[in-house]
């Protein structure tokens, strides 16, 4: 376990006190892509790199766009700029981001003996610039709000590795799963192994929450959830705080209701809803658990008015209890910057 470090007197720790089971004095929001291309600053930034992975690799410019959200929103957390494929390169696959395409492997995984043989990387060194980002947003945020940082889940990342790039079916990945788990364990292991060993260098370097977004575990039906992702998914949120028990650690997937139950067991502090899920139902069967969530993406093209409204009907449902606000899924590209701030400030105003 790491020596104690003195904690942060946070100007806004209201996204800490929630996730520690705490109600704060003002509900804590954030929204997830907070830090994109709805925001005209973040543009003017992000023009500056043809590659996308450059601009990922500039601390600068990271701190720089992972601060605009919480100065233009007004959110009560900033969240690291990054990517979840930067594990890629340091295990050898070669990742390139196409205008309109998405993620490509030039590389992807297509061999059992490659699988078997993936490095695991010297990840203080290869991605040295992503903890660098950390310090420098650290020392620009000057303790106003935390800052959250971010891996993907092993099979979320497991699912470009091997799929190629983006995929709506994940035939490839799931065909390694059902035909030849003893290898889709061995790269889910190597996967639970580097995220975890990445996620408590981001919290060595000043992170004070940590976010797992697995985003396609819905993809899953809930047998092969839980037999083949879940242990090593807790896997890392064990290895975190086993270092960091104090560290708030927030678990995300995108389209899986479904796995709700199994979500539960992971050992994460919040537990984010998208959308599809019933909030009201995931309140009652998990009376203690703090969520995150999950207002509609697409709300946000309402009106300020009906934003509003939408926002206080969620307040209304979670109640008195610990929430972290967040949209279910990332915020659109061409969502009006004034209709994401009508959201946090509804979230913010008095009942």
């Amino acid at each position: 376990m790491a020596d104690p470090i003195p904690a942060p007197v946070f100007r806004n720790r209201s996204l800490l006190d929630a996730a520690q089971g705490r109600v704060p004095a003002r509900p804590p929001v954030w929204i997830m892509r907070q830090a994109g291309r709805y925001l005209a600053d973040y543009r003017r930034v992000r023009a500056l790199f043809p590659n996308f992975l450059d601009f990922c690799r500039s601390p600068e410019h990271v701190a720089e766009v992972t601060i605009q959200p919480v100065d233009q929103i007004g959110v009560d957390a900033a969240i690291l700029f990054s990517d979840i494929l930067v594990l890629l390169p340091p295990m050898g696959l070669q990742v390139e981001f196409q205008e309109k395409r998405g993620p490509v492997i030039a590389n992807p995984l297509r061999d059992d003996a490659v699988i078997a043989a993936l490095p695991e990387g010297d990840l203080n060194s290869e991605l040295a610039y992503v903890f660098e980002g950390i310090r420098l947003t650290k020392r620009a945020l000057g303790d106003r709000v935390p800052l959250i940082g971010f891996a993907g889940g092993p099979f979320t990342v497991a699912s470009y590795m091997v799929e190629g790039g983006s995929s709506k079916e994940l035939s490839k990945l799931k065909a390694l799963l059902f035909s030849r788990p003893e290898v889709f364990a061995v790269l889910m292991r190597k996967l639970a192994s580097v995220t975890s060993a990445y996620l408590r260098e981001q919290a060595r370097q000043g992170a004070d929450v940590i976010t797992i977004m697995d985003s396609w575990a819905g993809y899953l039906g809930p047998e092969e959830y839980r037999l083949h992702v879940l242990p090593h998914t807790r896997a890392v949120i064990q290895a975190v705080k086993a270092e960091f028990p104090n560290l708030p650690v927030v678990h995300y997937a995108n389209g899986a209701p479904h796995l709700l139950p199994h979500f539960a067991t992971l050992g994460a502090d919040v537990l984010g809803l998208d959308w599809r899920a019933d909030m009201a139902a995931a309140l009652k069967a998990y009376p203690k658990q703090v969520f995150q969530g999950n207002l509609d993406p697409c709300a946000l093209y309402g009106s300020p008015a009906q934003i509003a409204e939408k926002t206080r009907a969620l307040k209304s449902l979670v109640g008195a209890r610990p929430h972290v606000f967040n949209l279910g899924h990332g915020i659109l590209p061409d969502i009006d910057p004034a209709h994401a701030r009508a959201f946090v400030d509804a979230v913010h105003e008095a009942n």
